[in-house]
């Protein structure tokens, strides 16, 4: 039983979005419908394409984000808050809170390690990064996870193997990473709406979808981010909504296993 529980936190923090501290009004973009966005599609090569769409994509040090949340494992929902804080390329700190605020989990998140604390079950989770494998394909990493929470392009699917084409006022880009198919939609901003990978040999889909910008510090990011996932016999639903973002201040990441709890089985 401990360890259901753990595994579904351990998903949570795995696909989950964003962070924040102080409760601000967020800023909503209004997206072009009509681009010189395609631009990266007319471009002279594929290089270029991937520069022009790269130059797009949101650059921080640090980002902190609240997002209400509603999840869906396996047919079981709950509705919670995510507050993330994420050091680029080091660090994912999560902490899951329910009614009333009162903090249920806390996850930390690094290129090689996924760490969980269970506070409704005094119980901890400390797996390599690998574990998530379990739920997604061998292609994901922490640089994913990273890139997902922000409304980035994957890293690796930008990349001069992929296929780059116009789509009315959209730009698309088709690939395969090893044995996972990848299809992103990209709008007239050349920001991502859509992330689609499969696996079929192993039974795994990631559809990641991105809604109503938002602007702070000059970035541009989804303020709505709806995830499905499964795998295997696991299916995975988790519909976040921002309150508050913020970049680049400085950030502590609390995390300590108390002496008291046990290892899940």
């Amino acid at each position: 039983m401990r360890k259901n529980i753990l595994n579904s936190l351990a998903i949570i923090c795995s696909i989950a979005v964003l962070s924040a501290c102080k409760s601000k009004k967020l800023t909503q973009v209004a997206r072009p419908a009509t681009a010189d966005s395609s631009a990266a599609v007319k471009s002279n090569s594929v290089r270029e394409k991937i520069s022009a769409i790269r130059s797009k994509q949101v650059s921080f040090n640090t980002f902190t984000g609240k997002a209400k949340t509603k999840l869906d494992i396996n047919g079981k929902g709950n509705d919670v808050t995510l507050n993330i804080r994420i050091n680029r390329d080091q660090k994912i700190w999560i902490s899951i809170t329910a009614i009333a605020g009162i903090e249920v989990a806390r996850a930390q998140i690094t290129p090689d390690s996924i760490q969980v604390i269970n506070r409704l079950q005094s119980v901890y989770l400390k797996k390599p990064f690998s574990y998530i494998y379990q739920f997604a394909g061998r292609q994901v990493n922490f640089k994913t996870v990273q890139a997902l929470l922000v409304g980035n392009a994957i890293p690796e699917t930008l990349n001069e193997q992929a296929d780059i084409t116009a789509e009315s006022n959209n730009t698309v880009i088709n690939g395969t990473l090893q044995s996972v198919v990848y299809k992103l939609l990209l709008g007239a901003d050349l920001k991502v709406t859509q992330t689609n990978l499969t696996n079929q040999a192993a039974r795994q889909t990631l559809q990641v979808t991105n809604n109503v910008f938002i602007q702070e510090n000059g970035r541009i990011i989804p303020s709505q981010i709806d995830i499905q996932s499964t795998a295997g016999d696991k299916q995975i639903k988790a519909n976040l909504k921002y309150n508050t973002v913020e970049f680049d201040k400085p950030l502590e990441y609390p995390f300590s296993i108390p002496k008291s709890y046990e290892p899940a089985n």
